[in-house]
């Protein structure tokens, strides 16, 4: 097996181009256990790790451009602010080390159902930046990337630069549930997030579909409740009721499968169970906010 280590980004959408038969690897967290284990034997590794640009982030207009090889732990130390959902969310990734060196560019670029960083991408409504050498970059809204299980819609000769993540304009949560309480892959994950500016609301889910995906219906079910009761501008108290219904609307868009981490009936009831939590915890949160500033 070739090893290709570029230091540059152009010089790896070029190796790219000339070696579609290569396995990108950045932090190595996913690809390594599957070398391991003999899942798989590319004809070569295209090591992405030396590529400075892609260990960069910076904010363009309302959006957060994340180099693909920025880490979970950076997310954590670094983007609390702008980008809390992916922040929580990373903080459940694996255990301190695989947080230095997993990164949200590898996560994508996997496109496992269980990766934790799409839901909160998926409600925040992140889109991809892909490159190749012979066409440049292009935009893929992230709804779109996920193809099937663990593919996605990356050309043979692209490689993913960046995400691009739309800066916080109200509270977001992520919830998952496991086996266990820590280092742990998701039963079912959830994501949610609020958007006050356009009085929209965001979700994203996870493990419990072939691909990671939204729920539109319930999105716009809530966002036209809360409209119509006038609670985007009050802050008033968040109904149960309607918690609840928006926590079912989720779970009906989840296509979940029985395997060994747990059954298809389990994933749908935890999904209802962390829809609902979570809205509820982001509106108190809404709430919190102008009574903090007032």
């Amino acid at each position: 097996m070739d090893f290709l280590q570029p230091t540059t980004w152009s010089e790896a959408l070029t190796l790219r181009a000339e070696r579609p038969d290569a396995l990108a690897i950045a932090g190595g967290t996913d690809v390594m256990v599957d070398l391991n284990f003999d899942r798989r034997r590319p004809g070569a590794l295209l090591d992405l790790g030396r590529v400075a640009e892609l260990r960069e982030w910076q904010v363009a207009g309302d959006r957060v451009r994340l180099g693909a090889g920025v880490s979970y732990a950076r997310v954590i130390e670094e983007l609390g602010t702008q980008l809390p959902g992916l922040a929580m969310a990373s903080r459940t990734v694996g255990s301190p080390q695989i947080r230095v060196r997993g990164t949200v560019g590898g996560n994508l670029g996997s496109s496992s159902p269980a990766g934790d960083a799409h839901p909160p991408l998926l409600a925040a409504g992140a889109a991809v930046e892909v490159a190749s050498a012979a066409r440049g970059s292009r935009e893929i809204p992230l709804g779109e990337f996920y193809t099937g299980v663990k593919r996605n819609a990356l050309a043979p000769d692209e490689l993913i630069a960046a995400v691009l993540v739309p800066t916080a304009t109200g509270p977001q949560q992520f919830s998952k549930i496991g086996t266990r309480n820590a280092m742990v892959i998701a039963v079912a994950a959830f994501a949610c997030a609020l958007h006050p500016d356009r009085r929209g609301v965001g979700t994203g889910i996870g493990s419990a579909a072939p691909t990671p995906r939204r729920a539109p219906d319930a999105e716009v079910f809530l966002a036209g409740e809360l409209e119509g009761a006038g609670l985007w501008e009050s802050r008033g108290e968040l109904p149960e009721t309607l918690a609840r219904a928006f926590g079912e609307r989720v779970a009906a868009a989840a296509s979940p499968i029985d395997d060994v981490r747990g059954s298809a009936a389990y994933r749908l009831h935890s999904l209802a169970v962390m829809a609902r939590r979570s809205v509820m915890w982001a509106w108190a949160q809404y709430q919190h906010d102008l009574r903090k500033a007032a």
